[in-house]
């Protein structure tokens, strides 16, 4: 960013390189399409259309979002074709799933028991329209999903449900291995891709008919297209990219896209400095020393290892130094790298867009949607 800009800035913030951005969204697609797979990309990362515009353009099939509410934004912001990737659970949810399918071109939903699908096929029912659903398997991260052993068994259920359409099946599963977590994203993507095969295998021996198998996360992604196995590929954080990812071998430092501004507000003693961005500025979604990647900080001062963040109240920031001496004064700036960039973008009510010749604000205007 232009050093000119510096004062422009109201800290603390996001700045968000475009250029580093669009050469990640065009390197994801290329791969994807490089090994047949189509990419349905998360907009848990970016939460804001403007991004999602870029990434259908580059050749997404679709986009796929956590929340209602983020469906909502998105589609409100030219997306017609959204995955629905969480289980709608409550009256008033499913409410509005069914009110946004209604309006769309294509509104798949998720489901992971019959608890979930019941009222949602009862909902449609009601509002005589046909769903498209997905079901979702547990292929190792425990969390949302079928056990494998009751997928073919929940499969044979949904079909029998009238105004749902089931049209494929879904994981999501990330660096682990033979169910426990591993550093090893060859092996976890090539095991996810086997898996899925095998449950969709399976299901299809039942005479049930499935289009899709979506699987992958930013760290796998590319090694479950690889497998030929899956049909689509689902990642998130590859769009700005972060510390936490090339900790697990899945960027290089120089792609991350996204930086946060801080100003030091205070210097009490030469061994501490303060910023004006504490816990409601930087996530605290990690665990500071903790293998396997043992992170130093809640950010990383850029530039600087000997400056570690790892101290905050709600608006403080406490920069200490290895050596005893910060080296700070009032009013310097300071420039810091995200851990993990999918909560630090999601803190902020608007970031900073560098477009190389000028600087932009933009909303996040899927943010903090929760329902």
């Amino acid at each position: 960013m232009k050093a000119e800009w510096l004062e422009q800035l109201e800290t603390p913030c996001i700045v968000i390189n475009m250029e580093k951005t669009k050469e990640n969204i065009w390197k994801m697609q290329r791969e994807a399409d490089e090994y047949g797979c189509k990419l349905r990309p998360h907009i848990k990362t970016h939460k804001m259309p403007l991004f999602a515009k870029m990434q259908l353009e580059a050749g997404a099939a679709g986009i796929t979002c956590a929340k209602i509410s983020e469906a909502e934004v998105m589609a409100e912001g030219g997306a017609d074709d959204i995955f629905l990737a969480y289980p709608q659970v409550g009256k008033v949810k499913i409410k509005r799933a069914i009110a946004l399918a209604q309006k769309m071109k294509r509104l798949i939903l998720a489901v992971d028991s019959l608890e979930c699908a019941l009222p949602l096929n009862e909902a449609a029912k009601e509002a005589g329209i046909c769903v498209e659903v997905r079901m979702e398997v547990d292929t190792g991260a425990k969390r949302t999903g079928v056990a494998r052993e009751k997928a073919v068994w929940l499969a044979k259920e949904l079909v029998k449900l009238p105004n749902l359409k089931l049209t494929g099946i879904y994981t999501f599963k990330s660096l682990v291995y033979q169910d426990e977590p591993t550093q090893d994203k060859v092996i976890a993507g090539k095991e996810e891709g086997e898996l899925m095969e095998r449950i969709a295998g399976d299901i299809r021996e039942a005479g049930i008919e499935l289009e899709d198998i979506s699987a992958g996360s930013t760290p796998t992604g590319i090694e479950v297209a690889k497998t030929g196995k899956v049909t689509e590929i689902r990642p998130g954080t590859y769009i700005f990219k972060d510390y936490m990812l090339c900790m697990e071998g899945a960027a290089a430092f120089d792609e991350i896209a996204v930086r946060y501004y801080a100003t030091v507000v205070s210097v009490p003693c030469k061994e501490y400095a303060v910023i004006d961005g504490g816990t409601k500025t930087f996530p605290m979604d990690i665990l500071l020393d903790c293998g396997p990647y043992h992170y130093p900080g809640y950010a990383l001062v850029e530039g600087n290892e000997d400056l570690q963040l790892r101290r905050m109240n709600e608006e403080h920031g406490i920069l200490t130094s290895r050596k005893g001496d910060t080296g700070l004064k009032v009013g310097d700036k300071v420039i810091l790298v995200p851990i993990h960039v999918c909560t630090a973008i999601n803190m902020q009510n608007s970031v900073y867009v560098d477009y190389g010749e000028h600087l932009e604000k933009e909303t996040v205007k899927a943010r903090g949607m929760l329902t």
